[in-house]
């Protein structure tokens, strides 16, 4: 099937939308993707709403977003709006967050350039109640949802205002639960239901987003919609964010993979990286992302070639199962495996210096370094106590020798060669030699290469071999990740199921700036786009020097792209005026005490708005629920109300520990 979400998987082609005028700015058409935050102040206080408006105008927020819970926040945004213009920005777009009072929307609107409604919750109410529609019950459910939509839909359209349809992936409504479940669908057509209403009323002045805390869902469900807009010819503009991010590295990760991912696609005209911390800390963030999609938008013809995945749902890629080492098997029911580059480590006690106790299954030793072919026996032997499998890497004068010298390494082992198509004999020597030793031979190639061997790769065993891609061998126009996709196809093209090993190496971006936060973002985005795609089976991080950084970056990812888990994955929202404890600090304690709790999701949210909905797959919920005081669930279910917060922690604890979830720190494995 050709992709219809997108005109290219592997270069980054712009999705042509209508312009939509929020006040001054302008977002999709030939716009500049625009970066967004939120307040985090009281609506009510509008001195101090005010106040962090300007700190994040002058950071660089071109849209800024206030939640209006009730109609006394309503009412307040007028106030806000016209401090922040006499303040001299006046150009800054106001948007009011609403989600269950109609009457909230229709106050704030006076006030505001945009107003977000979530159609989960406006005109709906949850229940998590379980019930089988006909088809004439659902076509009533509508009508009704027509009459209630539709007065907010008049009065942006008489008053010039914008406005977003904000699905979220917690917060669909019962009845699209019940007809289309928790799914990327089911977001897609809540929003549809919504835009369907709006264009009967011909406003077409519309943002759509489609958010999730799991980045695999935020990606489908963003690809549906536009497919979905697409048959219909519908055009609007895209607001992407993955909603409840959490804070530090691992937010950004799973930020950088959702948005990224699809920005890389060629879709997304404003963004929002949600973290909770201050709110200005999310712009540098959504400023390098922005900056990194704009610099890829390419003029092209759409892309007519087959394409042989379903971007719409995720599937593993079928791959044949390895054994390397004596106990790290690759395979389509194993994690991917993580390898560390130990190009300039000198021996072992110098590894174990820089490594620590990072936990690898693999590493990457360049026998040059080390003086040859001649010294893989003596490394072999040192090396095996830190690491299951080595991958030598072989230059072409060191390959050739190989040929004709035992093997003095160990059994299962890899070796990793550049092969060319000049010399198709030498690379079938090798493929009979790895066989005769049992070992794995890595190719470092590229799509086309690749091609180019097809005679001897397209009858080798699949089980002998590994592809990974030569990111030094740049292909203008066609970004890594399009690279990897390429390189993907050819070897599925070839009838082979070898593994794929994703290599961030500096050649893999060479706009790189070298500072971490960057390679954080770059890393983030290749591996995390290509695992959401089901592709990839070893990682390696290789842009960042310090190795145990280097080592948790890599296992981060993996956990941000649901992958592999290896610490509790934490779900929480970003903090707004509805938040009734301080999310920052809570959220540092909850991770402090918990952080150790492998497989276990926890969320934390501020609110009911971002509850028992927001938290989607989380096992166990922290969730306000009254000033000073603390709901917690188990799934979706509340299980303890009205805890005081000073011992909520301690009761969310004893909650897990009561479900059996709980080990303590000391004896809990530093990865796995």
């Amino acid at each position: 099937m050709t992709p219809s979400y997108c005109s290219s998987r592997f270069t980054t082609i712009r999705r042509d939308t209508r312009s939509v005028q929020i006040g001054n700015v302008g977002i999709g058409g030939e716009n500049p993707i625009r970066i967004q935050s939120m307040t985090t102040t009281p609506t009510q206080d509008i001195e101090a709403t005010v106040k962090q408006s300007i700190q994040l105008a002058e950071a660089g927020c071109e849209i800024i977003r206030v939640t209006a819970q009730n109609v006394k926040a309503a009412e307040a945004l007028q106030g806000i709006r016209d401090q922040l213009s006499a303040a001299g920005f006046e150009d800054t777009p106001l948007v009011a967050d609403i989600h269950f009072l109609p009457s909230a929307a229709m106050e704030a609107v006076k006030w505001v350039e945009k107003v977000r409604i979530n159609p989960g919750n406006y005109a709906d109410k949850k229940k998590f109640a379980q019930r089988e529609y006909s088809d004439s019950q659902y076509d009533e459910e509508l009508e009704r949802l027509h009459d209630a939509f539709s007065p907010i839909v008049l009065r942006c359209k008489e008053l010039g205002r914008a406005m977003r349809i904000g699905t979220n992936h917690g917060s669909l409504s019962d009845r699209i639960m019940n007809r289309y479940g928790d799914s990327p669908l089911g977001m897609a057509e809540s929003a549809l239901e919504f835009l369907r209403i709006a264009e009967s009323h011909h406003f077409h002045n519309i943002v759509l987003s489609m958010k999730a805390s799991n980045p695999k869902v935020m990606i489908q469900a963003y690809r549906l919609i536009v497919a979905k807009m697409a048959a219909e010819d519908m055009h609007y503009p895209l607001h992407l964010g993955v909603t409840e991010a959490g804070d530090g590295d691992d937010a950004r990760i799973k930020s950088s993979i959702g948005i990224g991912s699809l920005l890389y696609d060629g879709l997304g005209d404003t963004i929002r990286v949600s973290l909770t911390e201050d709110p200005v800390a999310e712009l540098p963030v959504a400023r390098e992302l922005a900056d990194k999609a704009m610099a890829l938008w390419r003029d092209a013809a759409p892309r007519t070639a087959p394409d042989p995945i379903d971007p719409y749902t995720y599937e593993r890629r079928k791959v044949e199962s390895i054994t390397l080492g004596k106990k790290s098997t690759i395979g389509p029911l194993e994690p991917p495996r993580v390898i560390y580059p130990a190009r300039d480590i000198i021996d072992l006690s110098d590894l174990q210096q820089k490594l620590g106790d990072a936990a690898i299954e693999g590493l990457l030793i360049d026998t040059a370094f080390h003086g040859g072919l001649s010294q893989i026996g003596q490394l072999s032997t040192s090396y095996r106590s830190r690491a299951d499998f080595i991958i030598w890497q072989l230059e072409d004068k060191n390959a050739r020798e190989l040929l004709s010298t035992p093997w003095t390494g160990q059994a299962r082992d890899a070796l990793l060669v550049s092969p060319t198509p000049e010399n198709t004999q030498f690379l079938r020597d090798l493929i009979r030699y790895v066989t005769e030793n049992d070992l794995v031979l890595a190719l470092d190639t590229t799509p086309e290469i690749a091609s180019e061997l097809a005679a001897v790769l397209s009858g080798a065993p699949s089980e002998r071999l590994i592809f990974t891609l030569d990111a030094r061998q740049s292909v203008d126009r066609i970004h890594s990740l399009g690279r990897y996709r390429q390189l993907s196809e050819v070897v599925g093209g070839l009838g082979l199921t070898s593994p794929i090993w994703i290599r961030n190496t500096p050649g893999s971006n060479s706009a790189a700036k070298h500072y971490f936060g960057d390679q954080l973002i770059e890393a983030s985005i290749l591996t995390g786009a290509l695992l959401c795609d089901g592709i990839g089976d070893l990682v390696s991080v290789e842009t960042v020097k310090d190795p145990q950084q280097a080592v948790t970056l890599t296992y981060n990812i993996l956990q941000g792209a649901r992958t592999r888990s290896t610490k509790t994955e934490f779900v929480a929202c970003p903090s707004c005026g509805r938040t009734l404890f301080d999310l920052q600090t809570t959220t540092q304690r909850i991770r402090s005490a918990t952080g150790h709790l492998k497989g276990v999701t926890i969320a934390v949210m501020g609110c009911i708005v971002n509850g028992p909905g927001e938290m989607a797959d989380a096992d166990f919920g922290y969730v306000g629920g009254a000033p000073g005081k603390i709901n917690l669930y188990v799934g979706k279910e509340c299980v303890k109300f009205h805890i005081p917060a000073a011992e909520a922690v301690d009761a969310l604890i004893e909650l897990i520990k009561g479900h059996d979830k709980w080990i303590d720190a000391v004896s809990a494995p530093s990865e796995a």
